[in-house]
């Protein structure tokens, strides 16, 4: 199994300006690094994620901390979409700060058995959460030709979506897809080699995410999450695709709001609320040294915003 390696730690820990006895919430904890880095500065923080194999992995790595620092760090199981909900039931309001990671951890990419990976032969599941919910194999042998092309075209951008949904349609009559293996080689088929990148990687990308309800989830996360800030609290979000930093930026764009001229003179606020202003001036990507070392880290961007009193 291999390790988990944060992204952005410094950056992102950084960015929420984590204080001692501050309170803060990491919405996809994943292997604890961003937590772990918090309650190390001092700061409480509430940990929620839906893969229960993460959460029996940190109850096991927790004893390897300082105590001080694992007594700071709870964690339960919950979706992120639910953090407005899992945080005010445990009466974390008023945060000092949020932090989501939204991309896919190493140990789920590495291990063949959740089905993430077109790299590596396994049972075609791809769920995050594996108590419940439909898997890939489920979506791929049971959607229509017209359904699955929707779906690569929308969470995968891929311009190929008609052509390889048509062959997944075609193949999976005879012998119903199972495996990571079988599916990619019926996309490479279809769509060929036309990029170093492998031409499943798009619809994998698109599966992971309509089996997860990662957009749903998603825009859930940003709003429950920037909702439960304190004025002069912290929102911080890494994301990986462009679709998600979409998402993301039009969110934050949204809640900057603008300054507008009023025919009578003066001007007035419009946006949503809580209005929010950037921390930085840009997002921040990976350093060098960072994306050298970590190659999963190099499509990563930080934004970050700051909820105005």
């Amino acid at each position: 199994m291999s390790a988990h390696v944060p992204v952005l730690l410094e950056e992102a820990v950084s960015a929420l300006r984590v204080r001692p006895g501050g309170r803060y919430i990491d919405g996809t904890f994943g292997r604890g690094g961003h937590s772990s880095a918090i309650a190390a500065r001092g700061g409480s923080v509430l940990g929620i994620d839906r893969d229960m194999q993460a959460i029996e992995e940190w109850e096991s790595a927790r004893a390897g901390l300082d105590p001080e620092v694992a007594a700071r760090i709870s964690l339960v199981h919950g979706n992120h979409g639910d953090i407005a909900d899992i945080a005010r039931g445990r009466g974390w309001d008023g945060v000092d700060g949020v932090l989501l990671d939204l991309g896919v951890s190493s140990p789920q990419l590495d291990e063949a058995e959740r089905g993430f990976s077109f790299m590596r032969d396994g049972p075609l599941d791809m769920r995050m959460d594996r108590t419940r919910g439909a898997t890939a194999a489920d979506i791929v042998n049971g959607a229509t030709e017209e359904e699955l092309a929707n779906i690569f075209r929308r969470f995968g951008e891929e311009p190929r979506a008609w052509r390889i949904a048509r062959a997944i349609a075609s193949e999976r009559g005879p012998r119903p897809f199972s495996s990571t293996l079988q599916l990619a080689a019926t996309v490479e088929r279809s769509a060929g080699r036309h990029s170093p990148r492998h031409p499943a990687t798009r619809v994998f990308q698109a599966l992971r995410m309509a089996v997860n309800d990662e957009t749903g989830e998603r825009e859930r996360a940003l709003e429950g999450a920037l909702g439960l800030l304190r004025p002069g609290g912290v929102f911080a979000v890494i994301v990986f695709e462009s679709i998600t930093s979409r998402i993301v930026k039009r969110f934050f764009a949204a809640h900057e709001g603008r300054e507008a001229s009023l025919p009578q003179g003066g001007s007035r606020w419009c946006g949503e609320l809580p209005r929010v202003r950037r921390v930085g001036a840009r997002a921040t990507a990976p350093g060098k040294e960072e994306a050298t070392s970590n190659r999963r880290a190099r499509s990563a961007k930080l934004r970050a915003v700051e909820v105005v009193e």
